[in-house]
């Protein structure tokens, strides 16, 4: 049953406007991948929100021929395959409303651990360098395992301090199994590996590491653990997305603060200012903080409307034109209705959520915040 029920969950999730929103739904509905996939044409029809354009891509036999395909490759390339709805994924992914369908996995993964995110910048400085050393090296007796995104700068520094404390480290990738980037970073993937920590990714063995794949990437990062580390950031830089992420799963957020005048304290200080991370003061502090006993309330938006005003590029003016005030919009329905896939819709409306002009509710629903 199991070994089927992934085949057909890899080959509907292949189907074209079927993100991990409406995969749930399908799945909830009908029962099973493999119950949505022999369903009749009329039986989708009937399913409140599932259009012609998405019914008909069900049951070609195309993405089933891939689903095999990608089964084989995982089977030859010892990666396991982790479906949500089987209960598959870690507990804390599991609780987030747009949590990926499928998850791929390569190594173990450590229930028994508290995961701390730990993410920054790809122009890490001695400063945020120092700062990571000192604070894995004060929780390596502890029961920890850290989780960032194998990029370079701050997240290769968080693996490798991670692997020199002895502590298991957890690394998303933004690309399927097939390559590894970016490249530079092969050797320590392996070692990662190698010294009982794991990689994830929900990308499949066709997709490459696209830019918009890694905004995505960073609701894994933010969902496996209970607590964000932001370490250095500049204005709108990579790791706002993944605290963003983090508040709106109301889970912890830290942020490093530095001086104003240096570029990657400057997201750091605006996620403090803004109450969307808790200003780190000292790392015995901080190791206290990280108790994962008590949730901190959720912050507000992180650059009110009020304060913004600029002129959208068209695309995203297309976007929040496509959004109201009152009835919310999935990501799914976005994609059907301008009829452009959801991980190029993403990254447009984490920017327009970013600028208070949409607010982001569960399950990857959006509002327009103008009236």
């Amino acid at each position: 049953m199991s070994s089927e029920e992934k085949l057909y969950s890899l080959a509907l999730r292949h189907c074209p406007l079927i993100g991990d929103i409406i995969f749930r739904k399908l799945v909830a509905e009908v029962g099973s991948a493999k119950e949505v996939w022999e369903l009749s044409k009329s039986g989708l029809n009937n399913i409140v929100g599932i259009g012609h354009k998405i019914s008909k891509e069900i049951g070609n036999p195309e993405h089933l021929k891939f689903a095999e395909k990608e089964l084989n490759f995982c089977e030859k390339n010892h990666i396991k395959i982790n479906i949500r709805h089987l209960g598959d994924l870690p507990k804390l992914l599991h609780e987030c409303d747009d949590a990926p369908a499928i998850l791929y996995q390569k190594g173990d993964f450590k229930t028994e651990l508290n995961a701390v995110s730990i993410v920054g910048t790809r122009n890490s400085s001695s400063y945020g360098k120092h700062f990571i050393h000192d604070f894995l090296e004060a929780v390596q007796q502890e029961k920890m395992q850290t989780v960032s995104g194998l990029a370079l700068g701050v997240d290769t520094e968080v693996h490798e301090k991670s692997l020199h404390f002895k502590i298991p480290t957890v690394a998303i990738l933004a690309h399927g199994f097939h390559t590894l980037y970016p490249q530079k970073n092969r050797k320590l993937s392996e070692k990662i590996l190698a010294e009982g920590g794991v990689l994830f990714t929900e990308f499949n063995s066709t997709q490459k590491p696209d830019r918009e794949n890694f905004i995505q990437r960073n609701r894994i990062i933010a969902g496996l653990s209970r607590a964000t580390i932001v370490v250095e950031t500049a204005f709108g830089g990579g790791s706002i997305s993944t605290a963003t992420f983090a508040v709106n799963y109301n889970r912890d957020v830290f942020a490093l603060p530095g001086k104003i005048t240096d570029k990657y304290s400057q997201g750091c200080n605006q996620l403090i200012f803004q109450n969307k991370a808790a200003a780190i003061s000292t790392i015995a502090s901080l190791v206290e903080q990280i108790g994962f006993k008590k949730k901190q309330a959720k912050t507000g938006e992180l650059f009110p409307s009020a304060e913004i005003k600029i002129k959208l590029p068209d695309h995203q003016q297309t976007i929040l034109n496509s959004l109201n005030t009152e009835n919310p919009l999935s990501l799914d329905e976005l994609a059907e209705n301008l009829e452009i896939p959801t991980y190029k819709i993403l990254p447009d409306l984490l920017q327009l959520e970013l600028l208070g002009l949409v607010k982001a509710l569960s399950g990857r629903q959006y509002l327009s915040l103008l009236s």
